[in-house]
């Protein structure tokens, strides 16, 4: 079985819906053998390199007080510990293109995408540091076994920059709007993220149904991106 999660580290809900589907993943074990990829969703590329206050641009941007962020922040904290991610502040926000562009080139070694997706997610979302900032990647790559010279490479070039755009548009024309967005086997979406039981859920019921060709896709709604 074939998942694709597509996400920007940016979005908190996908730090959640990762640890989610994994805890699910787990708890399916070998029963069905899945391939993982990550693919890029950009929830602010026309963010400046310098990043904005985090409470200015998402009250800008979602029409939110500073009251309701706060809600929605503790929300976010309590749904990240049920699933085992730990929240911290993240005072601004930052772009995220040469993450994604770090991420493609880490595809290329067998599990590197994972750990540097978890490490790039934990950096932002727990410890507020810069995941568009070179020095923040290059330490991520070599924590995550990568060669920091070549990841140093990458990201002094434009490598992967096209590849990283044309899976962006791919996922839009395919009608993604919101992140993370779980795609399984080019036709089932589960959107949002979801706790353990749904992603389980809905795993079983699709592998259940490959063999005797269900024509009908799942679609399981949940929170938006943000």
């Amino acid at each position: 079985m074939k998942i694709d999660f597509v996400s920007d580290v940016a979005c908190p809900w996908c730090a959640v819906g990762l640890n989610a589907l994994e805890i699910a993943l787990a708890r399916i074990g070998d029963a069905i053998p899945i391939e993982l990829r990550f693919e890029p969703y950009e929830l602010n590329p026309q963010m400046g390199a310098k990043g904005e206050n985090a409470n200015e641009y998402l009250g800008r941007k979602y029409g939110r007080s500073p009251e309701q962020l706060a809600q929605s922040r503790q929300v976010l904290r309590e749904r990240g510990a049920a699933v085992g991610f730990a929240f911290g502040e993240r005072e601004r926000v930052w772009n995220t293109f040469d993450a994604h562009r770090l991420l493609a080139w880490a595809a290329s070694v067998p599990g590197a995408q994972r750990k540097l997706k978890h490490a790039l997610l934990g950096a932002y979302h727990t410890h507020g540091e810069n995941p568009g900032g070179h020095d923040v990647l290059l330490r991520l790559a070599g924590e995550c076994g990568l060669d920091v010279a070549a990841a140093g490479a990458v990201l002094a070039s434009d490598a992967h920059a096209d590849e990283v755009r044309a899976r962006e548009r791919f996922w839009q024309q395919q009608g993604i709007d919101a992140v993370p967005a779980v795609v399984i086997d080019d036709r089932h979406l589960i959107s949002g993220g979801q706790p353990p039981d749904v992603f389980e859920r809905a795993l079983r019921r699709i592998a259940a149904a490959r063999p005797g060709g269900d024509e009908h896709p799942v679609a399981t709604g949940g929170d938006a991106a943000r």
